[in-house]
């Protein structure tokens, strides 16, 4: 009960984090592991219920204020079902295997927006046609498996993914991967949950700072548009690949 206080801190932190550019489990998992004693499977599981709810808030909020297409809801049901498949598969692959090929990714996403600053930021009219739809259910589909079996940079990977396909502005691609992420965080929870593995006492008290922190994240966001959702690209980016090769090195 004495560390309810810290944790709903993290929480209400993470909860920003996630709704600016995602990454609030790079906050919150690694407080509740040092802090709680509680084994992974728990700590990832009650941190999901924190982070559909807190996301599934930002969503809200920013899909009242920007709008997404209406395939995108579709997109995100697609996500929910292979997300709760990577999470019934996060036994089969390892980390090892994942992060390497992780790593080179954010290092290729981090230098392509770096030198190409108008990327995100000034874009035109959105384009939806059936080949770029298409394209979308499949990043919905790979992204859905990876938050499920591995998870960290879900929020940028669909940012960045969403900029490009549908040549549009960061901040409605924020909006959509918001609907989305919320399914692939929804897809997930639903298999820690058929597992049994969520403190609810715990984690009622950590979504509800989640809830608070998303809504001053989605607003953080409103107000700085596209040129902010750039810079927190480029920073998730940086602590992203801090972290994985960090975990590379020490695991070597």
């Amino acid at each position: 009960m004495e560390l309810l206080p810290l944790l709903a801190a993290a929480s209400l932190i993470a909860g920003w984090v996630d709704a600016v550019i995602g990454g609030g489990g790079l906050v919150l998992i690694p407080v509740l592991m040092a802090s709680t004693g509680m084994p992974p499977a728990a700590v990832l599981a009650t941190n999901k219920v924190a982070a559909v709810t807190g996301t599934a808030s930002a969503a809200v909020t920013m899909v009242r204020r920007v709008g997404v297409p209406r395939f995108a809801w579709g997109l995100a049901a697609v996500a929910f079902v292979l997300s709760a498949c990577g999470a019934l598969a996060v036994s089969l692959i390892s980390d090892s295997v994942i992060r390497p090929a992780i790593l080179i990714l954010l290092v290729a996403v981090g230098l392509f927006v770096f030198f190409n600053p108008s990327f995100g930021t000034t874009a035109g009219a959105p384009t939806y046609t059936r080949a770029r739809v298409a394209g979308g259910v499949g990043l919905a589909l790979l992204i859905g498996f990876y938050d499920g079996i591995f998870g960290p940079g879900t929020g940028m990977f669909l940012i960045m993914g969403f900029t490009a396909l549908f040549s549009q502005a960061f901040l409605r691609s924020a909006a959509m991967a918001k609907v989305v992420n919320t399914a692939t965080n929804l897809g997930a929870l639903t298999v820690f949950i058929a597992g049994g593995w969520v403190d609810w006492t715990l984690a009622l008290v950590l979504a509800v700072a989640n809830v608070v922190g998303a809504q001053l994240g989605a607003r953080t966001v409103l107000r700085g548009g596209s040129k902010l959702v750039r810079l927190a690209l480029l920073a998730l980016v940086v602590v992203l690949c801090a972290r994985l090769g960090w975990q590379e090195f020490s695991n070597n």
